[in-house]
């Protein structure tokens, strides 16, 4: 990838964090305000957390994502409730996932019915993020994702990958999604800087976060890590290259999966844009 594209990549992003005691903390001391800030929500711990920490972050003067799935929402009013507290902090951009509360807290079993309701609610936010699955999802078929995908497109305003290690893979699905027309923005997940030791002490705090949770259903994901020089966040987004870069890509920035790993993140980000000539 050129110089520039990566660039350009790295001062457009996005940091998932998980809505743990330190958390805001971090984010104060580390992350400037033009970076978007984005809080996952846990099926155990429930949606309180994550919209707590929302409503804080967007009175420090932050770009924040609450994390709304769909099967931690209890029924309609619930949803209102839930939109009409966020838009009273100022918060004009949430992910809908399906979520993985089983069973269901309510009546939503997936993310799609959730998105009908917002439109008919008069489309509460100005921005509504959804889920893309580069790599098999563990439960649903490939096909069945991008099938998801074309059904929310008229619901929602941007993509956001989940993680993927290869580039080869996340360059045929960015095209694979596109010739389907599938033309929503997308952000790309890339797994931040992250140690391994670090990593596994957190995937073994059961129901933090999704982007945990995810990984935990891939176990060879942590070869990765453990492997010396398995895995560098800048050398996957220098592999995929054009992919990434194409017009045709619609790639609107990154969206890193910090593990609250959120200093390192942030040290590397500034570091590797150092590197390229900020």
């Amino acid at each position: 990838m050129a110089a520039a594209g990566l660039r350009a990549l790295l001062k457009s992003v996005r940091y998932e964090v998980l809505p743990a005691r330190a958390t805001e903390d971090k984010i104060l001391a580390h992350v400037p305000r033009d970076v978007v800030v984005t809080v996952t929500a846990s099926p155990v711990k429930g949606l309180e957390p994550t919209l707590d920490l929302a409503g804080r972050l967007a009175t420090h003067g932050y770009r924040v994502v609450p994390h709304v799935p769909a099967r931690l929402l209890r029924d309609d009013l619930h949803l209102k409730e839930v939109a009409g507290r966020l838009r009273e902090v100022g918060v004009d951009d949430v992910f809908v996932p399906a979520g993985d509360a089983d069973p269901p807290a309510g009546s939503y079993g997936g993310a799609l019915p959730v998105l009908r309701r917002l439109t008919e609610l008069g489309g509460p936010f100005t921005r509504v993020g959804v889920t893309g699955y580069p790599e098999s999802h563990p439960l649903i078929h490939d096909d069945v994702t991008v099938q998801a995908m074309w059904d929310k497109r008229e619901h929602a305003t941007y993509l956001v990958s989940n993680l993927c290690f290869d580039p080869r893979v996340l360059g045929e699905w960015i095209g694979r999604i596109r010739h389907r027309g599938i033309a929503l923005p997308l952000h790309v997940g890339v797994a931040g800087p992250v140690q391994r030791a670090k990593l596994l002490a957190m995937a073994t705090k059961i129901g933090v976060g999704e982007s945990t949770r995810f990984l935990t259903r891939h176990p060879s994901w942590f070869l990765r890590f453990a492997t010396p020089g398995g895995y560098a966040p800048e050398r996957l987004l220098t592999r995929a290259g054009g992919a990434l870069t194409a017009p045709s890509a619609r790639v609107a920035g990154l969206h890193l999966f910090t593990f609250n790993q959120i200093a390192e993140t942030e040290r590397w980000r500034r570091a590797l844009l150092d590197r390229l000539g900020d």
